[in-house]
């Protein structure tokens, strides 16, 4: 299977059960297929849970059976090594055995990520960023593919705790559902795909198939001049007199990781500057602190991205 028609199938697979989110489960791959971990934030009700079990069913691993996936349920009394595993005592063999954690499975559904408390939220920074646990002397590394899907809810404060700028800049995307249409509500009420579709789902890519369109994610053509504008966006938030923490250089490098990848989504090998106008927001946004809190990020993100494109073709 061509890279391209394996992206469209994950894509295709995913609307068997999230309806008329066409965009969102495009971004979506696009960070799966970069390697990148996702923070969804919308309201309940809305199938943040479902989008992550529905990504879990249709990659399979080596066995032919679907990656694994384990949930992890934030509460505030939820302790580090019960998302990262414990060494426990054998009295038989009289010796430590690790017990893993959840957080060492494929696909990890972190849900409601911002009930649980800054010390159980930072066992995740290590596991995030680099792929690896270290309990005592020893390193555990997750199964290849892994990923993090995360869910908040932004309307509730109460019994949450937000998650700090460190923890925020492991996700290479921000993204919303929001609601559906009338005719893909009523097509919801109809089918119910969330229950029954999902129960039906089988595995759409092999493991193979898979990281090969990661592969080709990672080596899609960008041209010189939007390559500088990914850089050049990435350090005009710095300067910005509207934002008071610019984005990082990992910033950058997901940035662009994330429109090669949505190019190979979409059919493409290689990035145009519309990739770069659909991506800004999602990307960079949840990196930044707004000098006002009243002012709208995603705008600001928006003309300094159209500013840099207009600067390129006027060159």
């Amino acid at each position: 299977m061509r890279p391209e028609q394996a992206a469209e199938t994950l894509v295709a697979g995913i609307q068997r059960v999230i309806r008329g989110k066409r965009e969102f489960l495009e971004l979506l791959t696009a960070a799966i297929l970069a390697k990148g971990h996702v923070l969804i934030e919308d309201n309940p009700g809305l199938g943040k849970t479902t989008v992550a079990k529905t990504v879990a069913k249709l990659i399979a691993g080596e066995d032919g059976k679907p990656l694994l996936f384990k949930r992890i349920q934030f509460t505030p009394d939820l302790l580090p090594y019960d998302i990262t595993g414990v060494d426990v005592f054998d009295p038989e063999s009289h010796s430590f055995r690790f017990i893993p954690g959840p957080i060492l499975a494929n696909i990890v559904l972190a849900d409601e990520i911002n009930r649980t408390t800054p010390k159980v939220q930072s066992a995740l920074l290590e596991v995030m960023a680099e792929r690896q646990v270290t309990i005592g002397a020893a390193t555990h590394h997750p199964p290849l593919p892994f990923f993090v899907i995360a869910t908040q809810n932004p309307i509730e404060s109460e019994g949450t705790f937000p998650l700090p700028a460190a923890q925020l800049d492991r996700f290479m995307l921000r993204l919303s559902l929001g609601y559906p249409d009338r005719e893909t509500e009523l097509a919801v009420l109809e089918e119910n795909p969330s229950e029954n579709a999902l129960n039906e789902l089988e595995p759409v890519l092999t493991i193979d198939d898979f990281l090969a369109a990661q592969g080709a994610a990672a080596a899609i053509f960008c041209h010189p001049s939007l390559k500088e504008a990914v850089a050049d966006i990435v350090r005009d938030t710095r300067t910005h007199r509207g934002f008071l923490l610019g984005a990082s250089p990992r910033a950058a490098l997901q940035f662009l990781g994330a429109v090669k990848a949505l190019a190979l989504v979409r059919g493409r090998d290689y990035v145009i500057d519309e990739d770069l106008t659909v991506l800004a927001s999602p990307t960079l946004a949840h990196r930044l602190k707004l000098r006002d809190p009243r002012s709208q990020g995603e705008k600001l993100i928006r003309e300094i991205c159209l500013a840099r494109i207009d600067r390129i073709k006027t060159v």
